[in-house]
């Protein structure tokens, strides 16, 4: 069984950048995104490394890594159990607001007033 490195320091510090560029409420420069994005691109591309620790510590080095790992794994960081729950609330807010008369319009299942 082989042991995989740990991410680089050079790593850890492009996905905190990518953090605060993604974070920003100022427009941030395309193409220093983009530099960004193509350097920590690169790195995750490394098999020998474990990514883990540090995608858990940044959403957007994971969302980054799971779009470059789409082809081969789908959603994989996503965790299905939460996503599922997440769609069957909104399945169930959308048919009760679906439910629920407009103001000021009677239900469609009350009699028509005499």
């Amino acid at each position: 069984m082989k042991t995989l490195q740990s991410p680089s320091r050079a790593a850890a510090v492009l996905a905190q950048l990518l953090e605060r560029l993604d974070a920003s409420r100022r427009p941030v420069d395309a193409h220093q995104y983009r530099a960004v994005v193509s350097r920590l691109s690169g790195m995750l591309a490394d098999p020998e490394v474990d990514w883990q620790p540090l995608l858990a510590e940044s959403p957007a080095a994971a969302t980054l890594y799971e779009n470059l790992n789409y082809a081969d794994a789908g959603l994989c960081r996503a965790p299905l159990e939460a996503a599922t729950r997440a769609e069957m609330a909104a399945r169930a807010l959308i048919e009760a607001a679906r439910a629920k008369p407009a103001p000021g319009k009677a239900s469609p299942d009350a009699a028509p007033a005499a």
